[in-house]
Formats: C-alpha cells, sequence, structure tokens
C-alpha cells in the first residue's frame, strides 16, 4: 500500500504500543519465575521464525533480505537488542513497569543526543535545551527522597542507552540496507546471540507457563506486524508520537495487575520526559521539512 493514510496510521501504532505493553506484562511474570535469558531465547526463536516467514514471501526471498552494505554492523544491531531486551525485563522484575517505563521513555531524547556524534547530524539549541529538560525528568523520577532510588534505578537507563544505539545503528544501515533486510537481521542475528546466552540458563517449565509463553511469542509478532503497516500507510513522524502510549498502557498493566504504585515524582519527571521527546520529534519535522 502506498497511499498515505495517516488516521489509520494512528490507529496502528495505537494497536502496537498497546500490543507491546501487553507483552511487557508478560515478560514481567515469566521472568518474576523463570530466568529472564530463558524467556528472551524462547521469545527470539518464535520472532526469528516469524520475520524468516515475512522475507521469504517477498521479492527476492530470503537471498535479498540477507544482502547488506553492512552485515556486521547489522549482526551487531541484532545483538544489542538482545541485550536491551534482557535488560529491560530485568528492570520490569526490580523496579516494575511503571517506573521502568517513565525511565525508558528517555531513549528519543538520548537518540537526539548521539546523532551528532554517531551520524554527524545537526542537533540545535532548541532541541539540546529539550533533552536538558527531558534529562531533569530523569533525575526527577530517579531522586533518593521520592523512594524510587537505588540500584536498580540504573537499569532501565542502560537499556534506554542501548535501544537508543540500536535505532541510530538502524539509521546508519538504512541508508545501504531496505528496512525488510535490517528486519531480517534483526530477528535472526538476534535469536542466535539469545539462544547462546539462554541455553546456559534452561529452566523446565509449568503447562500454564508454556501457555503464557506462546502468548508472548504471539504478542511479539503481532506488534511488529501492527507497526511494519504503521509505518507503510503513514508518514514516521506522524505515528512516532503515538508511541509515547506505551508508557501509559504498560504503566496502567503495572498498577492494576502488578499493584505497584505510581509516586507524585515519577508522575512530574515521566511528563517531563515526554514533552520533551514530543518537542525534539516536532524540530525534527520541522527541520527535515526546512531541508
Amino acid at each position: 500500500m502506498t497511499e498515505q493514510n495517516t488516521r489509520l496510521g494512528i490507529l496502528l501504532m495505537v494497536a502496537t504500543t498497546f500490543v507491546f505493553a501487553m507483552q511487557d506484562g508478560l515478560s514481567r511474570h515469566l521472568a518474576s519465575e523463570y530466568n529472564t535469558m530463558m524467556v528472551v531465547m524462547i521469545r527470539y526463536w518464535f520472532f526469528a521464525a516469524f520475520v524468516m516467514t515475512i522475507a521469504a514471501r517477498q521479492t527476492g526471498g530470503l537471498r535479498r533480505a540477507v544482502r547488506s552494505g553492512h552485515p556486521i554492523v547489522q549482526c551487531f544491531r541484532g545483538a544489542l537488542l538482545v541485550v536491551e531486551i534482557n535488560t529491560m525485563v530485568l528492570a520490569f522484575v526490580y523496579l516494575g513497569l511503571v517506573e521502568s517505563h517513565a525511565v525508558f521513555a528517555c531513549y528519543p531524547l538520548l537518540v537526539a543526543a548521539l546523532s551528532g556524534p554517531v551520524l554527524g547530524e545537526q542537533v540545535g539549541w532548541r532541541r539540546w535545551a529539550a533533552i536538558g529538560v527531558g534529562f531533569v525528568g530523569v533525575i526527577i523520577i530517579l531522586q533518593p527522597s521520592g523512594g524510587v532510588f537505588s540500584p536498580y534505578a540504573v537499569i532501565p537507563l542502560a537499556a534506554a542507552l542501548m535501544f537508543s544505539l540500536y535505532a541510530l545503528l538502524t539509521r546508519f544501515v538504512a541508508r545501504t540496507d531496505t528496512a525488510a533486510t535490517s528486519f531480517f537481521y534483526t530477528g535472526t542475528a538476534g535469536s542466535i546471540v539469545a539462544t547462546a546466552i539462554g541455553l546456559w540458563f534452561w529452566q523446565p517449565m509449568t503447562a500454564p507457563d508454556w501457555g503464557w509463553m506462546g502468548l508472548l511469542c504471539l504478542t511479539g509478532a503481532l506488534g511488529h506486524w501492527l507497526m511494519i503497516r504503521a509505518y507503510e500507510v503513514a508518514e514516521a513522524s506522524a505515528v512516532q508520537p503515538f508511541a509515547y502510549l506505551q508508557l501509559v498502557f504498560a504503566s496502567t498493566l503495572g498498577l492494576v495487575l502488578f499493584n505497584e504504585t505510581l509516586r507524585s515524582n515519577v508522575i512530574v519527571g515521566a511528563s517531563m520526559i515526554v514533552a520533551a521527546g514530543l518537542f525534539t520529534l516536532w524540530r525534527a519535522r520541522v527541520t527535515a521539512k526546512a531541508d
């Protein structure tokens, strides 16, 4: 579908964030019962099968999907995402969904901050100001007086840093590779790395938890399919702001299902982060139009 349909794209992105939030809730449940590395490994097996199925149905099939101008960078991207997912799931277990997502929401600001040194892009003073405001929000969330700060608080921050680097590398390889190629390497290279790590932590699972694991795998595939469709029918700049709804959905899950609490400093800090992130997205769109 080449025709742009912004309204449909927004609806698909909202659905994407909802499904990914459900995935986070399932990950938190399973990782509290089993080793995180094993949970991520099984999830990646299904993801790799999904990616290969998508690639095989495209023009040129698997042979075209594997063709890359930067195969080493592509493999590193896949490995980096595996480590980031493991790190974020650990954050869910130790900090909960609310605080983890509140801190992780700063990743678009990290992307903007690192786009200069990594990609050579120019970042104006307005976006630097927004980045500063966003990181003040992070400090507010992590303040010791708010009762959130602990050594575990750096886990979602580390995950955000890794995901921002993953996003920047994705933009870098996009200069030569198609989105289908990047998606293929994300699933296949990631699955190899996830398996190399996860097999060392294998644990037997109960029948009900295998059911939850199956649902986790399905939500992962569905979420990626919805995201692909969202970017197919609408411009990225139009739908990307709605990705912040994952913070809302995941926090609601944490409050309702996992009895987490919503502290005032988390509300204030997360609001600042989201506002700063939306501003940087808007400024990036304005700058792109000006060019």
